[in-house]
């Protein structure tokens, strides 16, 4: 989906292009998140008197590569080696949703043609059509079919009503007229040096670095009072329109904020003689305060994901749904309109990132999803560290104090979208084997869409790489006013899924920049096993089954070297079937997510039609596409259903298919003769068998990408994290 980024940088002198690399640098960082076009704005004088009255808007339908080629296009005009004390850059790239791919429809979006408000939104604004109309009649005119360009106007037409408002009270004013999802950054030619930013449904970070350490993690969060404005229905021929009943006692800033005093600034976080500063805080207030402060400088960096910012700094903030972030003479306080009645004082904690920029950047391998599939004999051991121990127990912390109200519930729920689905249906079998509960696998739209019923003894689990799908977001939002368990299975520590589910199981990954998730999908899997063998640790019935499992796992990074060998034999399949128009891949069992998963690799990868299948509905429907044209591959494992495979791969064969097979190495080579392509796996317990069996088609799907010259890490149409609905 859309990426945010801007910077902020208070008393650190930088030079516009540097100002610039580093905004086009943050949007490179997040180009994986799936785009199609890409802007920044700046301030654009180059009257070194007045340095900020004017802003310079750059944008370019396409990749970053096109934008960053327009600004040096565009130096002429702007003089590249002006320094600023302080500035207020922000820059976005841009997922379609209202309006085609245009240089017109880009972000950021400005309120007039001087450029006074800009704004940069991830997000879908659901009710833009009637604020667009209520400002289309006060004379607003409109340049762009997005929706996000409401919003700038908006801020304008507030702004020219009350012109004493602050930046943050134009902001706290607009966000609560606007309905759906978004996460916004703003900046003005009006208030320069000034940024704010807030979020609702979409993420949003906000990252600090400073020579000064802060003494304190926790940022106190200040409650505004409401604006007054309200969207109302009105009898007028008109129709809707906005008022303002209530809205002139804003411009006493005291009567606007309810704790003024309560934030913490960092302008008083001040470097003394040896480079550090000592912080004292007084009892009686939140602020704190410094000795021998001389002078101090931060920068602040606001993005959709931390891959944006973790080479500038590693202490970030994680913004909660309708907080506004808000910078002002170097300070930054976080704000929001209403106090829920269960909440006391609430706070924002920073917190370090774990990641290292080595690990996302691609290193000596062609692209992100090469390098990512390669990792997976890493990234599985990553996953069972610390929780598989050596005494052959399972511990998963995270849910180490719910595990008695776990294991009483009356049916497991697992939510996803996409491969997070596939993985758990991968994991279904086993968790109802080890459980003995029901479990019930829902794809997140359509679980919403029947407003299935939940009950206060149901454990859901809700499974997505990024923690900040839409769907499964919403889901869980659902379950949980309805009293479930609420389970969080995430790869991002932080993200909204992690934060409001009751407890979690952190996949740990590490980050997956390529859109098509791979290792992702294996720690997933591995992390749901992990979690089923938890549910059976004190049952005898189970012991010789998780003795089983557990040998697997150890084994594990082991086996997946293995897999990985096949490469170049997975190579030569995909240049003889790469020009094919349709692919079917079939297996059941364990293996059946394994087709789904497959096939989803394909198809969004290559453009390729292909479809995973149940063999075991081979004659329900699908045999009748089967003859010698047809490109099919089949997953042949020595497990329970394995005489039924072997019965469908018979089928396919009477009907002059040649299907493409995947089998482990005790399936006897008599049973497989005649087979022109068979990609051996090792064979392993038949829970963990489908991590092993994913693999080859994980690289056939690359292969048969490359070989048609897509672009692999960034399939068209696509988003690596599906942050709308």
């Amino acid at each position: 989906m859309c990426g945010i980024f801007a910077y902020l940088n208070f008393l650190t002198p930088k030079k516009r292009s540097e100002i610039v690399d580093i905004l086009v640098q943050g949007l490179q960082r997040m180009e994986y998140r799936g785009y199609d076009s890409a802007g920044i704005a700046i301030d654009g004088s180059n009257d070194i008197e007045s340095p900020h009255s004017k802003v310079a808007l750059l944008r370019k339908a396409g990749k970053v590569s096109v934008l960053s080629d327009f600004i040096k296009e565009s130096a002429d005009d702007l003089d590249m080696d002006m320094e600023y004390n302080i500035h207020c850059g922000i820059a976005h790239t841009r997922w379609a949703t209202h309006g085609s791919p245009r240089d017109v429809n880009s972000h950021p979006h400005r309120s007039n043609d001087k450029n006074e408000f800009l704004v940069v939104h991830n997000g879908i604004i659901t009710n833009y059509r009637e604020i667009k109309e209520y400002l289309e009649k006060k004379g607003h005119k409109f340049e762009s079919e997005t929706d996000t360009e409401v919003i700038a106007k908006l801020t304008q037409h507030i702004h020219d009503r009350y012109p004493d408002f602050s930046f943050r009270q134009l902001v706290e004013t607009v966000i609560q007229q606007l309905e759906g999802a978004f996460a916004l950054a703003f900046k003005s030619s009006r208030f320069p040096g000034q940024l704010v930013a807030s979020r609702r449904g979409s993420p949003l970070l906000v990252g600090i670095k400073s020579n000064s350490r802060l003494q304190t993690n926790h940022f106190p969060v200040s409650f505004s009072k409401d604006a007054g404005w309200k969207w109302g229905d009105e009898k007028q021929t008109d129709g809707r329109r906005f008022m303002s009943n209530h809205a002139t006692h804003l411009r006493d800033e005291s009567s606007f904020v309810e704790t003024p005093n309560n934030i913490l600034d960092l302008s008083i976080a001040v470097r003394s003689s040896n480079g550090s500063a000592k912080l004292e805080i007084s009892d009686s207030t939140t602020a704190v305060r410094p000795f021998d402060s001389a002078d101090w400088e931060v920068e602040y960096f606001v993005a959709s994901d931390a891959a944006a910012i973790i080479e500038h700094t590693k202490q970030v903030l994680f913004l909660e749904d309708d907080d506004v972030a808000f910078v002002e003479d170097g300070a930054l306080t976080i704000h929001r309109i209403s106090r829920h009645a269960d909440n006391g004082e609430q706070k924002r904690e920073v917190q370090l990132l774990e990641m290292e920029l080595q690990e996302i950047m691609k290193g000596s391998y062609k692209t992100y999803m090469q390098k990512e599939i390669f990792e997976q004999p890493d990234s599985v051991v990553n996953t069972m560290r610390g929780r598989l121990l050596p005494s052959r127990q399972v511990v998963l912390g995270g849910i180490k104090e719910y595990l008695p109200d776990i294991k009483r519930c009356r049916r497991l729920i697992m939510v996803a979208c996409g491969t997070s689905f596939h993985s758990a249906i991968a994991c279904r079998q086993i968790l109802e084997e080890l459980s003995e509960l029901p479990v019930v696998v829902e794809l997140a739209s359509d679980f919403l869409d029947r407003e299935t019923p939940i009950f206060r003894d149901d454990v859901c689990l809700f499974i997505s790489q990024s923690g900040e799908t839409a769907d499964t977001l919403m889901a869980l939002r659902y379950c949980k006013p309805r009293g479930a368990l609420t389970i969080g299975v995430t790869n991002t520590v932080g993200s909204s899924i992690c934060r409001e589910s009751h407890c979690g199981i952190h996949i740990n990954a590490g980050p997956e920049i390529g859109v098509a998730s791979t290792k992702a999908y294996t720690s997933q899997i591995l992390s749901l096993l992990m979690f089923a063998l938890t549910l059976s640790d004190d049952r005898i019935s189970m012991a010789t089954r998780r003795e089983e499992i557990i040998d697997a796992l150890n084994d594990l990074p082991n086996l997946i070297r293995e897999v990985l060998k096949l490469d170049d034999k997975v190579h030569e399949i995909a240049q003889q079937i790469y020009k094919e128009k349709s692919l079917l891949i079939m297996g059941r069992g364990f293996n059946f997510a394994t087709c789904l998963e497959g096939a989803l690799k394909i198809k969004e990868l290559s453009y390729m039609h292909c479809e995973g299948i149940m063999s075991g509905e081979l004659k329900h429907g699908p045999l009748a596409m089967v003859d010698e044209f047809l490109s099919i591959c089949m997953v042949v494992c020595n497990d329970h259903v394995y005489k039924k495979s072997l019965n469908a791969l018979q089928q396919v064969v009477a009907r002059k298919g040649a299907p493409i097979i995947i089998a482990d190495n005790s399936v006897p080579e008599g049973d497989l003769a005649g087979m022109k392509h068979i990609l051996r796996v090792p064979k392993t317990v038949d829970c963990v068998q489908n991590i092993l069996t994913v693999i080859p088609l994980q690289l056939l799907s690359y292969h048969i990408a490359e070989l048609n010259g897509a672009n692999v890490d960034r399939p068209r149409n696509l988003a690596k994290s599906v942050t709308v609905e």
